[in-house]
């Protein structure tokens, strides 16, 4: 899923993947949607996929007429699916879990046709045993008011097997109490808590709830690949990881040191016997699993063949693929015809082409996620009068404050034209002096270099300071990074979607799901 920390790494080469500039890591490119349209899957048993995705939706209680509709168009023999996914969040997360979950429903609407079926499906990474990356969640509220949730999960234990506490409800419904908005939006969003709650289940369940809640009117089907029924038709792509368990990262280490070669950081690594399997045992932890030619074992205890195999024909869910295997195993499962994306994801996909061809698979189309900024009314005014890019305040939120209030007040000591005159004159200067004595043009290339960086870096912390007096009289400077890079990230990574919808009602959802497949954007919203 979707990896905020190594997120400098991969958009890098997310960014050469867009650019078309690595296609010895990946078959098709994010141009190549046609083709992707025109293949087909039909080793695929549709039926019974549909038949387990049905247990799983009646068990969750979310089985209605609309996820009935869409079983049946999944259950055609030429349909295919766009599947995003993402670790079960606080109550939904950060926004872009929302985000990518709109996308895949987007893109299958615009791809859906009667004889060839494109149903969107949300992979709820529910074998996911990191607590500290879905513990917590960030909400701000009309003043101003920056709300931090963190819930005391266990740590290492699949959140497909935490179940949800009553106390974990209170808690969420006390920060809605607290919450400073119009009461009827108040309302709006604790009913649609009390639905994903009312059902109990895990932790994941309740993610699941919420996202089907916001999304399923859209056309998506929301997966928990822990359900009996889901994992059952993974096994076989499980039981064939583990007839060759080194051989698959050994690929992976080896497209490591052919990205290396490209001058990329790889994000996958597999050091000598590991494989890219979990094993989740019998105390609830989820480990890796070792092999060493012979055997398997955790950090915990060794395990024969036949042992992990018994394991895997009784209860197929404790056997869950790493990062290096989870989309092969995603896709033997589901006919995919594209997988939207982040850019961990698609630093994860540059090394797994030769995994999916090791299982007899096509690497998929990784379609890039749809990436929106929300802006307010009082941040789209405050942006206007800056003229300035919410992009532009994340990268630099004291710099952008800090010219406008310079050009406001005409002080061009801070202006890219007084800069740029200086260095005009500073070049003129420098030629004479290399033409009267050629001896000094290096010399003279070097002072003038650096006196226009030093006097460049003396501008920056000029606006800086001016942007820090203004905001101790207006928190204009406040508010942008509340908004904008709230706890120091950028929005859509930290600012949880359901925000937007206790601030503004239904209008950022309808919004949101009239974009077009991909967008990226900074959206008002109304």
């Amino acid at each position: 899923m979707e990896d905020g920390g190594a997120l400098k790494v991969a958009r890098s080469i997310a960014a050469a993947y867009r650019a078309g500039d690595l296609p010895g890591f990946f078959r098709l490119g994010p141009g190549d949607l046609g083709a992707a349209v025109g293949e087909t899957r039909p080793d695929v048993d549709r039926a019974a996929l549909a038949d387990a995705l049905r247990a799983y939706h009646r068990d969750l209680e979310t089985l209605d007429a609309g996820v009935e509709a869409l079983l049946t168009r999944l259950a055609h023999p030429a349909s295919r699916v766009i599947v995003t996914g993402q670790q079960a969040g606080l109550l939904t997360g950060p926004a872009y879990s929302v985000h990518k979950g709109a996308d895949a429903a987007l893109l299958a609407r615009q791809l859906d046709r009667e004889d060839a079926p494109v149903v969107a499906v949300y992979w709820v990474a529910s074998q996911d045993h990191d607590a500290a990356e879905v513990a917590s969640t960030t909400l701000l509220d009309h003043a101003e008011v920056l709300h931090r949730l963190t819930l005391d999960l266990p740590q290492g234990v699949p959140v497909g097997r935490v179940p949800w506490r009553a106390e974990w409800t209170d808690e969420v419904y006390a920060l809605l109490d607290r919450f400073d908005t119009a009461p009827e939006y108040r309302e709006s969003m604790r009913a649609r808590v009390e639905r994903a709650v009312r059902g109990g289940g895990s932790y994941a369940d309740i993610f699941a709830r919420l996202v089907h809640g916001l999304l399923s009117p859209a056309g998506l089907l929301v997966l928990d690949p822990l359900h009996p029924a889901l994992a059952a038709l993974m096994a076989p792509t499980l039981a064939r990881e583990l007839e060759r368990p080194l051989e698959g990262p050994a690929r992976i280490e080896a497209a490591a040191q052919r990205l290396e070669a490209e001058g990329f950081i790889p994000q996958l690594r597999r050091p000598a016997g590991a494989t890219n399997l979990f094993l989740e045992e019998e105390d609830g932890g989820r480990r890796l699993l070792r092999f060493d030619g012979r055997n398997f074992s955790t950090e915990t205890r060794s395990y024969t063949r036949e042992e992990v195999e018994s394991i895997l024909k009784a209860d197929p869910s404790r056997l869950t693929p790493a990062a290096g295997l989870r989309p092969v195993v995603q896709d033997a499962l589901l006919p995919t015809l594209a997988f939207v994306v982040g850019p961990g994801e698609i630093a994860y996909g540059a090394q797994l082409a030769e995994v999916y061809e090791l299982h007899g698979l096509r690497q998929p189309l990784l379609w890039p996620r749809l990436s929106v900024t929300w802006l307010e009314p009082n941040v789209a005014r405050l942006l206007a009068r800056l003229g300035a890019t919410a992009a532009q305040v994340q990268a630099d939120p004291e710099g952008v404050l800090g010219r406008a209030l310079a050009r406001e007040r005409g002080a061009a000591a801070l202006s890219a034209e007084r800069l740029s005159a200086l260095d005009a004159e500073l070049r003129a200067l420098t030629a004479d002096l290399a033409a009267l004595d050629p001896t000094l043009a290096r010399a003279a290339e070097r002072t003038r270099s650096r006196t226009t960086a030093r006097v460049a870096h003396l501008q920056t912390l000029s606006a800086r300071a001016l942007a820090r007096q203004e905001d101790d009289r207006t928190r204009q400077l406040t508010r942008l990074k509340l908004h904008l890079l709230p706890n120091g990230v950028p929005q859509e990574r930290e600012m949880n979607f359901l925000t937007f919808l206790l601030k503004h009602g239904e209008a950022p959802l309808r919004t949101l799901l009239s974009l077009a497949p991909g967008t990226q954007a900074e959206v008002p919203i109304p």
